[in-house]
Formats: structure tokens, sequence, C-alpha cells
């Protein structure tokens, strides 16, 4: 936190830190008070990122900081510690707490905990719009006063209340919560908080009670900062303390907070009609049925094939491809190279057969481009209209065979639009292993939208049958190495809990925000390693270590896989980025150097390949050297076993895709 500090020390206004539940806006927030000046970068210590900002408020440009999603400040996640060491090491910033209006008793138990850290806060109650829908009623005012905080109804995407966030922050005060805690915890708190170091000031007495709540995230926090006399009170008044009480310390704290917020839920709190039973209900209920869930899925994947591999990769490709690049630019780039460039191997390097304009631009622009932006559009739909979380939910007793629970489905489905930012979302997982697992069927087995686009684009020239078998054999194979890998991995399994959002009808502003804004990140990531795997095949092309490679790889990519040598320039580059590879296949297939069967079995092959280097530099980030490197030493002798023993099944059995 030291930059933090040397921004707040030559700026008097002090620290802002957005604090709150995940999934009830603080991003939308940020983006709107910060608009520029925004830094990411990991927390000390960790690999979790925090976003930094210049707030433009009316009483200066404090320094913005986006804290991770959390439900208490107990942590149980990586991302749930975070947020609390930032509260602990900013002990004069200022809390925007934001909260979602619907589900105000999980918002005031926050709101609870920063009160007992003397931390001086601004409560904003977002989503007003989603609370008025459901018949849900917040009395803002009288909770202000009950509090005596400014409390600032918001709707944030439609910035509703965003002027008077910026208007009010300046208002901050110290929350009013009277937590009537036993007599016995209010003495062991008291005896605890007089042990802590002074410079926590009024956040000793919240302190204090994590500590006597038996929060092990602090253990190392209080060695490091405490007299190991200090360190023995706690434990020991923590010990009588249970013993006093017959219970745990950490379940009679959290009565009291809970008798609290129903106090204060009673005053403000009301619902003018049931919930139950509306258009939005009925359909969020069925999306997860055990039953009738299952049709839904499947009409959303069949919306999803239809929109992305129908109209993009067919329609849109197609005319990229074929009309824009086909005839008008490459042929434009060839005769402008042709006379403004004098030497043949610079012609070669643009506009040759490994050239960065005829094959990487035309790869990565042209046939990439539009399947990743119809994926980025659907995708979006999905996650606005809260039927993600519903999918976690129907998968759970699924996920529950291979030692996951369905809030594990949330990364792999993210990993459909990008691996990469997946691994990084493995952080809501509350275990190492369930990580670590998720981690390697992420690289595994779950195509990235570039690389699906492809896929689907192949498996739409070929027969129905080929998109089954593809289908069957890459779940098959994630679900049972998953299963087998359950059982090798030490560690354990955490417990389903997961909050799930009303149906939502999807904002067309936040759809085209967000797919320009992952359109851009593809841009600056993906098109340069396109240009990189192009120039490293001309490269080897002109040495004629491509001819030698072919001959090295025949063995494998011809006898095993049964594939035209041609095919280990794809998965040659497949190595740079797995959709590369794929689109390497996609143009094989187009010139006819591919029958149905090879195109299956190549597919299979490129899908179960290792991932891109930007994946393979995450997950030596997330889950060190040792494991990735034991990862990918699997998932590559692995693919090419698969499709092996997938080539031979269907020779054997003369099938014709």
């Amino acid at each position: 936190m030291a930059r933090a500090s040397q921004l707040a020390a030559a700026d008097p206004a002090p620290p802002v830190l957005l604090v709150g539940n995940p999934n009830v806006g603080k991003s939308v927030i940020f983006g709107a008070l910060t608009r520029t000046y925004v830094t990411v970068s990991n927390y000390p210590g960790t690999t979790v990122e925090i976003t930094r900002g210049r707030a433009r408020l009316l009483g200066g440009a404090p320094e913005i900081v986006d804290t991770p999603g959390t439900n208490s400040l107990t942590p149980q996640s990586e991302d749930e510690q975070v947020t609390r060491d930032i509260l602990l090491a900013e002990p004069d910033a200022v809390v925007l707490q934001v909260g979602d209006t619907k589900n105000l008793r999980r918002v005031l138990y926050l709101t609870a905990q920063l009160a007992e850290l003397g931390r001086r806060q601004v409560l904003v109650l977002n989503l007003q719009d989603e609370a008025r829908d459901l018949g849900v009623g917040v009395e803002c005012e009288e909770l202000e006063r009950l509090l005596g905080v400014p409390v600032i109804p918001a709707t944030a995407t439609r910035n509703a209340g965003l002027d008077t966030i910026r208007k009010r922050l300046k208002e901050a005060g110290y929350a009013r919560f009277a937590n009537s805690y036993p007599a016995a915890v209010e003495r062991a708190a008291l005896e605890v908080a007089a042990a802590l170091p002074a410079q926590l000031g009024e956040a000793r007495r919240g302190v204090a009670l994590m500590l006597l709540a038996g929060d092990r995230t602090l253990a190392e926090w209080a060695r490091s900062r405490m007299s190991p006399t200090a360190v023995e009170l706690v434990e020991s008044r923590r010990t009588q303390l249970e013993r006093a009480l017959g219970c745990g310390a950490s379940v009679a704290i959290s009565r009291a907070r809970q008798r609290a917020v129903t106090e204060l839920l009673r005053a403000v709190f009301h619902v003018k009609r049931p919930r139950a039973g509306s258009l939005r209900d009925r359909a969020g209920a069925l999306a997860m049925h055990p039953v009738w869930g299952v049709p839904v899925l499947a009409g959303v994947l069949l919306l999803a094939y239809g929109f992305v591999g129908v109209f993009g990769a067919g329609t849109l490709v197609h005319l990229m491809e074929d009309e824009l690049f086909g005839k008008v630019v490459n042929p434009a780039a060839v005769w402008l190279a042709q006379r403004a460039v004098p030497w043949a191997w610079l012609r070669d390097v643009l506009v040759g057969p490994y050239g960065v304009v005829t094959m990487a631009l035309t790869y990565a622009i042209a046939i990439v481009l539009p399947v990743v932006g119809t994926f980025f559009v659907f995708f979006g739909l999905l996650e606005d209209s809260g039927y993600l979380p519903r999918l976690a939910v129907m998968v759970n007793r699924i996920f529950r065979t291979m030692g996951l629970n369905g809030k594990a489905v949330l990364p792999m489905i993210l990993g459909l639009g990008c691996d990469t930012m997946a691994t990084l979302t493995t952080r809501i997982l509350p275990t190492r292993k369930e990580r670590a697992l998720v981690t390697l069927l992420l690289a595994l087995g779950v195509p990235c939208s570039a690389q699906l686009g492809v896929v689907l684009a192949m498996l739409g020239s070929m027969a129905p049958l080929g998109t089954l078998i593809w289908g069957l054999v890459v779940l098959g194979t994630l679900f049972g190495v998953g299963w087998a890998a359950a059982k090798l991995m030490p560690g354990r399994s955490s417990d389903f809990l997961l909050e799930v959002p009303p149906i939502r009808v999807p904002s067309v502003a936040n759809i085209l925000i967000k797919t320009a804004a992952r359109t851009e990140w593809y841009l600056k990531e993906a098109v340069p390693l396109f240009i990189l795997g192009t120039l490293m095949l001309y490269t080897l092309n002109a040495a004629g270590a491509l001819t030698r490679l072919e001959v090295l790889a025949r063995p494998l990519v011809v006898g095993a896989l049964g594939l035209p040598p041609q095919a280990a320039d794809a998965f040659l580059v497949g190595f740079l980025r797995r959709d590369y590879g794929a689109a390497g296949f996609f143009l094989l297939r187009k010139q006819g150097q591919l029958d149905g069967v090879q195109s299956l079995v190549a597919l299979v092959v490129i899908t179960l390949f290792v991932p891109c280097i930007a994946n393979v530099f995450v997950m030596i980030k997330e889950r060190g050297v040792r494991t990735t490197a034991a990862m990918i030493a699997f998932i590559v002798p692995f693919a090419f076993a698969v499709g092996a023993a997938l080539n031979w099944a269907l020779r054997a059995a003369g099938m014709h895709l």
C-alpha cells in the first residue's frame, strides 16, 4: 500500500474505499466516479488485483480503490481477505459501501462490521429498479437517521443517484449500530482491544472481535504486530469466552449482529407484494429446475450455435474473409507490396504464404474477430440476464462427481470467453484444491471464444453426428480427468453457497460497453500473437525447418492421428494460441485437405491442447511454476493420445462425417 500512502500524502483528501457484497454494482460506480486515470495492480503479497483511480468529486480528486466483493470481514476467500486487509491498512480512508437494496439484511450485516472498525462511511443502496420490480421498499431517510450516515438510493446502470454520491461523500460519518453482545463478550473485547497496537485507533474494538471470533486469517497479522504475550492473551481469552458462553464465540458475535440488523430491518424494510409469482420469478425458477432447466440450457446452447456458429462463423466470416479480405484487402496489399517494396523477402513477410497481411491479419480479423465479437455479445446477454448463477445451481450435482460444486461452473463458463481471465476468477473458489482442479480443466478442455468460434465454423461444415461426437469426447474427457484428479489431489472441497440474483432484462448499453472492452482486449492481446506466430512460421519455412518438422511429426500427426503433414504447422502455432492452431485447421478444411473424420480428430486434439502463452503465464502466477509445468506435461501427450484413440475408433467403425 506504499503507492496509496504516497498519493494520499500528495492530496489532502483521504482515499475512498469502495466496499460491498459481490455483484452489487461497485465497478459501475467506480467507473462513474473515476472516468480516467485507472490502474490495476496486485495487492501486496497476493495475486488478487485491485483497481485504483482518481475520483472527480466536488471536494477534490481523492484516490478511489475498488476492493474485491465481500460478504463479511471474516474472510472465506483470498478476495475477501484482501478487502479486510485494505480496511486495516487504510485507517483514514472513507468507506463508500455499495449494497443491493433487495438484500438489505446482508448489506447491513457488513455495515455493522464496518461500524465496529470505526470507519467513516457513506451507504449507497444500489439496484433500486430491481427492488421496485420485486415490491421491495426501503425508507432511506429513516435508515439514514437511525445509522447517522448518508444513505443514498441509486440505480448506477441508469446514472440515478451518481451525482448525489459525488456531492455527499464529504458528509461521511460513523455509523451508529447497537450490537448488544453478551457481557462476557464485551469484557473479553475490552481486554483484547487494550492489548492491540495503538495505531489501530478506533478499529481496535472491531479487530478484537475478529480475533475473539477465531479469524485464522488474522493470525499472521497479529504475530507481526503484537507481542507474544498479547497473542497468548487473545488465545486464552477466546478459550475462556467460549467456555463461559457454551458455544463458539463466532456464533455468539454473529447472532448479536443479526439481532441488531433485524431491528433495523423492522423499521425501514418493507415488501409491498409477495416476491414469488411474477413472470421473472417463474422464469428464474424454471432456468435452474433440475428437470425443466435442461431444455432451457439446450435452448441457450441452440441460440449460441445459431448466433455465434451460424451468423458469426458463417455469414460474417464469409463477408470478412471472402468479400473484404479476399477481394479487397489482400489484393490491394499484394499490389502495393509489389510496387513499393523492393526486397523479395520483405514482400514475402508481408503478403507471402506466411505473410503478416495475407495470413496473420486474415486469420485474426477476417476469421476470428467476427466470431469473437458475436460471442462477446451473446456472453454479455447471459451475464446481464442473471442466467449464469442459475446454471451453477443446476449443474451442482454433476460437478460434485469431480470434487467441485456448482460455483466452479462460473470460471469454466467464463473460460468460453477467455481462459486467461477465467483462470484469474478461480479465486472465487474457497479451497486450494478446487482452484487447482478448475485451472487444470480450463487449460485442458475449455475452448476460449476465438477458438470456439473456429471450432463451431468447422463443425457447421460437418454432419450433426460430428458435433455430437466432439461434444461427448470433450465433455467426457473433462469429467473423467476431473474425477480422477479429484481423487488424486490432496485437500478438501467446500460447501455450495451462491447468491442467485433475479432474472434481469439485459441493458443494451452495458452489453455494448462490455463487448467493446473485450474486443479491444482481443485486438491488443491476440492480434500481436497472431503476427508473432506468422513470423515464426515464415522464419521456420525460410530456414527449411518446417519441412523437417513435418518429417519428424509424420509418425504422430500422419500415423497416429491420420492427418496430412501440413497439420504439423497448425499444432506448432497452437503452442502460441490454440485458436490460431484451430484457424489453421479451418483453412485446411476449406481447401479440401481434411475430410470429416480428420477434421473431427484435429478439432478434438486442438481443443484439448495446451492453452495460449498468456494463459500459461497466468497459470504460473496463480498456481506456481511446478504445478503449471506438471499440468502441461500431462495435457500435451494426453491430447494426442485421445486424438489417436478417436482416429482409430472412427476408422474402425467406417464412419464418414
